[in-house]
Order: structure tokens, then sequence, then C-alpha cells
């Protein structure tokens, strides 16, 4: 089974970044190399802050020339609607920008956005459809395909 171990976002300035994520709660990794790279251990994937031109050079592309990420978000699933407006909440207070408030979907679920100094793009749900474990992770329904 396909697993992501790690997710790299480009950032603007390391530090900034660092001390956002704390605040949702991921822990900085003694493996971090100061100026470099901070790893960011969540439970079962680490999250990379990498320069944003050191990371287009270690893959060997161009930068786009704006402030904003690429179009892709990231997720959180929480236990209940007040986890989620909470979760907005701290990502504003952490530094982030909340680019959608949390509001009811039509499929039955509670989700808002808000995007990292970066403008990396994460949505705070809580989806009653997907089982949450204690540890955090998601389990799928099981099914056939649509």
């Amino acid at each position: 089974m396909p697993t992501v171990t790690l997710i790299t976002l480009g950032v603007a300035d390391l530090e900034r970044s660092a001390a956002f994520y704390t605040a949702l709660g991921w822990h900085r990794s003694t493996a971090s190399v100061a100026g470099e790279v901070v790893f960011m251990q969540g439970d079962s994937v680490v999250l990379s802050l990498y320069g944003r031109d050191d990371l287009a050079a270690d893959a060997g592309v161009a930068m786009p020339a704006t402030e904003h990420a690429a179009p892709i978000s990231l997720a959180m699933n929480v236990p209940s609607e007040a986890d989620v407006d909470a979760a907005l909440a701290t990502a504003a207070a952490a530094g982030g920008q909340v680019v959608r408030s949390a509001y009811r979907t039509d499929w039955g679920g509670y989700i808002g956005y808000a995007a990292d100094p970066d403008g990396h793009l994460w949505e705070f749900a809580h989806n009653p459809g997907f089982r949450l474990l204690d540890d955090g992770r998601v389990v799928l329904p099981k099914g056939g395909a649509a």
C-alpha cells in the first residue's frame, strides 16, 4: 500500500514557518539543520520545511514568482466541529491567514481553510464519514469503486 512519509514545503522563512507549525502541534526534530531544513514530526508523516529557492534548485525547476503556493491543499481531520474552529483560530494566531471560515458542507462535513505564512493551504475538517482513530489516523469507509 502506498504511504506518504514526508511532505516538503518550500518556505520563505524557515524559523517563521517552524513557529507556525509548532503552534499547530508539530514537533521540531533534532534532525533539522539550522538555516537549511526543519523537520517536523507528525504521527505518521514528517513535514519538511525547506527554503523555496533551495527546493527549486534541488528539484531542478523554476519557482513561480508569486508569494502564493501551488494549487494544492493539505488537510488535518479533527474529531469535531469545535476542533475545526479551534484549529483555524490557532493557525491565525500563529501567523497564518484564515482564507475560508468554517462551514457545513453538502456532504455533511464541517471544514475551513487557512494558509500558512507562505500561502500553503491547509484544510481543517470534521468528516463524520471518516473514522478518526485516537492516534489521529483516518480510516476510510470500505466499499467498491463509485
